[in-house]
């Protein structure tokens, strides 16, 4: 049928693009005294992808909004022999912030060949996901600073020809329930850097933008997962090490998408040509146990 052969065709692009995205020569020692700024790095992802720089010899600026959790990880920077880390504990709600954020890596590192962007906001407690407060904070931390932080480092990068890394789960391609305010600024941001990217090529700036959607499931409520209804669950977390060296690799090799676990680039694929199979995938991420 018309649907099967759909379904063959996607298949078989979701192959070719892993295999692009896959057979990415990497080289662990281009990362040796790389200048990394890598946001949201005191836990999850975050610290992971810390680590994994750390080991590959890069030079660190580290930064979250809780002080005490940047500087267990950075103390664990420098036991895995990262020749330098430094550290600024930030809060992206505050428009000013990530003006501040920028500088200090600029003046620690003296300049930059990485942005990795990696921090979310939570809901504020005793507020509504859907509320327009809420929201608000929601866009100045997921979606402003992001701009913000991207147009701050842009002059290093294009003096390095770096490279900025944005991590997003997938709620950023294919909204679900419970992610509204998440959903809509990581679609902004997708919009963005999806222009910006055609900006760097119309003016000849060799600044890659590495786009990497991760499929992190948590069992507890976090940040970009808000509350779910009694009785529902996350399906059980991917591999935080695995998923951190994948968007390493891609960054690293300046790839234009990274998808983990790589099923997800299908899923990506199918949202626009199978509306009802997309649905049946994306319901597969929860666990029903009561009514």
């Amino acid at each position: 049928s018309g649907r099967a052969m759909k379904v063959l065709l996607l298949t078989g692009l979701g192959a070719l693009f892993f295999s692009y995205y896959w057979d990415d020569n990497f080289d662990p020692a281009s990362l040796q005294g790389a200048r990394v700024l890598l946001t949201g790095a005191s836990a999850g992802v975050g610290e992971e992808l810390a680590y994994h720089y750390a080991r590959l010899g890069s030079h660190l600026v580290l930064t979250a909004h809780t002080e005490a959790f940047l500087q267990k990880v950075v103390g664990n920077c420098r036991k895995l022999g990262a020749p330098k880390v430094f550290y600024i504990a930030a809060d992206m709600a505050s428009p000013e912030v990530p003006e501040r954020v920028v500088q200090f890596a600029l003046d620690k590192l003296g300049g930059l060949d990485y942005l990795v962007l990696n921090h979310l906001g939570a809901t504020p407690a005793g507020r509504r996901s859907g509320s327009v407060q809420a929201t608000r904070r929601l866009m100045q931390v997921n979606f402003l600073s992001y701009v913000q932080l991207t147009s701050l480092a842009l002059p290093s990068l294009t003096d390095s020809k770096g490279s900025l890394v944005v991590v997003s789960s997938l709620l950023g391609h294919v909204p679900t329930s419970f992610s509204g305010p998440y959903s809509a600024a990581k679609f902004a941001l997708d919009g963005f850097f999806g222009s910006l990217r055609r900006e760097l090529v119309v003016q000849d700036v060799n600044v890659a933008i590495t786009m990497c959607v991760l499929g992190l499931r948590d069992r507890a409520s976090s940040p970009a997962r808000p509350p779910v209804p009694r009785g529902v669950t996350r399906a059980k977390a991917a591999p935080g090490p695995k998923a951190a060296l994948a968007v390493i690799r891609g960054g690293a090799t300046r790839a234009p998408g990274v998808f983990y676990p790589r099923r997800l680039h299908l899923l990506c694929l199918l949202r626009g040509w199978l509306p009802h199979p997309r649905a049946w995938f994306v319901r597969q991420e929860f666990n029903v146990t009561a009514a």
